[in-house]
């Protein structure tokens, strides 16, 4: 069983930045693809930033240039900072961690944390 926890987010002003901390339970990077979530009220959970195993990134078109994913293997932490934010980034932010194992996806999610950028 995996736990993650987020933490960082809050109330910033447009332009202003955040940086997202996911916790996670034990050293999971080696074998997990990290993901970041977002849902903003009335709309669906959207994918925003994953980081792979070996490293590799990607991002939804919208973040791309303003957020950036990344971890601390040694505090088995992934973060999401967040840059040059806008009102529509406003949603909650999940942590995911997933791995397949043959015909099987683990998946877990973290609580999720609040992130509201005024204008």
């Amino acid at each position: 069983q995996v736990q993650l926890v987020e933490s960082g987010g809050g109330l910033v002003q447009a332009g202003g930045s955040l940086r997202l901390s996911c916790a996670a339970s034990g050293s999971i990077f080696n074998s997990y693809v990290m993901k970041w979530f977002r849902q903003a009220p009335g709309k669906q959970r959207e994918l925003v930033a994953s980081l792979t195993i070996g490293g590799n990134t990607n991002y939804t078109d919208s973040v791309k240039g303003r957020f950036a994913i990344s971890r601390d293997n040694a505090k088995s932490t992934v973060y999401l900072q967040m840059n040059t934010l806008k009102p529509e980034d406003t949603a909650v932010y999940y942590c995911n961690a997933e791995r397949r194992l043959g015909l099987r996806t683990l998946t877990y999610w973290g609580q999720g944390t609040q992130v509201t950028v005024s204008s």
